[in-house]
């Protein structure tokens, strides 16, 4: 009887154990999907958030550009407490398109905006994002304009290059649906009113933010750049968006737009001067911009006319305190815009830094040859595929090309660099 009393103590002991194991979470196995013993008080998790998923790489939290094809290109999206710099094309045609691709997709997936620009009210620029493509009612059309900006050449396999062939493609075209992570726009439409009307947005308008009898002090952030830093900061405090606090409420993510940050509007004058008095402003506002998205549930895309600059150094530090850089170079204005080769595209995009989270080591863009092109409804990002069969107009400046860089080369080849006869081995 000591034996069985004995026994049941110890059943009795290691019941309590295992409840008390179980309420602590101790145990490495838990089931999948919710539990009726778990109450809410502990909030919802970060993967819970609308329109965000964990990266596959480093785990971040990732939410989307807008584009899937410049996602699939970051390694899966832009992390949450970053920075995305684009760098304006000469005429400044294409990066607005871009970020109004941005504010485009928080607005489907309801996150909260914060629009800043010294050049157009934020009201304006909500007004003309493209309007998303959710549905199957809208594939018809879709298709359409895919199929209607195909070349010749693409419907023909024996005039694409083998190496081109063998390569994966860079994005799935096709409407998704809400849930989806990325959505696809039609540029020739405008988002509808009423999601406007329905979305949590906030605006600064640098001349309705700052007065011209405002005095700041010698060797400090231009005044643009401080009222910036305390409406950003202002929102993220007072809407919840902090990460460091627990929040009351069901966690948002805040999506940031800056438009043509560095440029004279903003009181700047990187753009004007080489050696100028702010030289230093705009690297003091990265800085503090950056360690207020590192403590925040949100994401910032800045555009900036870095071609523009007159001292590069700057542009070295911008970079450097950005955690996405994308350039953009438009053909229109330079010599590529009547080449031949280049005709099917607008411009080249070029990947200049991801970012570098929670990893020991950089990395890097495997693709350097993309191109970008705007359709009627569309920005597409694909490689940049040049023709293997020219014209003969072509052809033959191509040929007065290699004869005249034959000539160049000098006596190392004798009389044969003349470009008049075949160089025999």
């Amino acid at each position: 009887m000591a034996a069985v009393a004995t026994c049941g103590s110890v059943a009795a002991s290691t019941g309590s154990a295992v409840a008390t194991a179980s309420k602590s979470n101790v145990t490495s196995f838990q089931r999948r999907g919710p539990r009726a013993s778990v109450t809410n008080d502990s909030g919802p998790r970060l993967v819970s958030i609308a329109g965000t998923r964990p990266s596959v790489r480093n785990g971040q939290l990732l939410v989307s550009t807008g584009l899937p094809a410049l996602d699939q290109l970051l390694g899966g999206g832009l992390a949450v407490g970053t920075v995305l710099l684009i760098e304006e094309d000469k005429y400044n045609i294409y990066s607005p398109l871009l970020f109004k691709y941005f504010l485009a997709e928080g607005i489907v997936n309801g996150h909260t905006l914060l629009v800043a620009s010294a050049k157009e009210d934020p009201a304006n620029i909500l007004q003309e994002l493209p309007a998303p493509l959710l549905d199957d009612k809208c594939k018809k059309e879709f298709d359409e304009d895919v199929y209607n900006h195909k070349t010749p050449e693409s419907n023909i396999k024996m005039k694409i290059a083998w190496r081109y062939q063998l390569l994966p493609k860079m994005e799935q075209i096709g409407p998704v649906s809400s849930s989806r992570f990325g959505h696809y726009y039609d540029a020739s439409k405008r988002m509808p009113q009423e999601l406007i009307e329905a979305s949590n947005w906030h605006g600064f308008f640098l001349p309705e933010k700052i007065s011209s009898t405002l005095k700041v002090e010698p060797c400090s952030l231009t005044p643009g750049y401080t009222k910036l830093l305390q409406f950003i900061q202002n929102i993220i405090y007072e809407e919840g968006f902090d990460g460091s606090n627990p929040q009351k409420k069901q966690r948002n993510i805040l999506r940031i737009g800056i438009q043509n940050l560095g440029s004279p509007l903003w009181g700047d004058d990187i753009c004007c001067a080489e050696n100028g008095g702010n030289s230093h402003s705009l690297t003091k506002f990265l800085y503090v911009l950056r360690g207020l998205l590192r403590t925040s549930l949100s994401a910032c895309i800045i555009t900036m006319p870095t071609h523009l600059i007159q001292n590069k150094a700057i542009i070295a530090r911008v970079t450097t305190l950005s955690d996405v850089v994308v350039g953009l170079e438009s053909f229109i204005g330079s010599e590529r815009e009547t080449n031949p080769l280049y005709k099917d595209y607008h411009g080249l995009i070029h990947i200049r830094q991801i970012p570098r989270l929670n990893n020991l080591i950089c990395d890097e863009s495997d693709v350097k040859d993309l191109a970008f092109k705007l359709k009627r409804k569309l920005f597409t990002i694909e490689r940049l595929h040049l023709p293997p069969d020219l014209s003969d107009t072509v052809s033959r400046s191509s040929k007065m090309d290699l004869a005249e860089s034959a000539k160049r080369l000098g006596p190392g080849c004798g009389m044969m660099a003349g470009g008049k006869k075949h160089l025999d081995f």
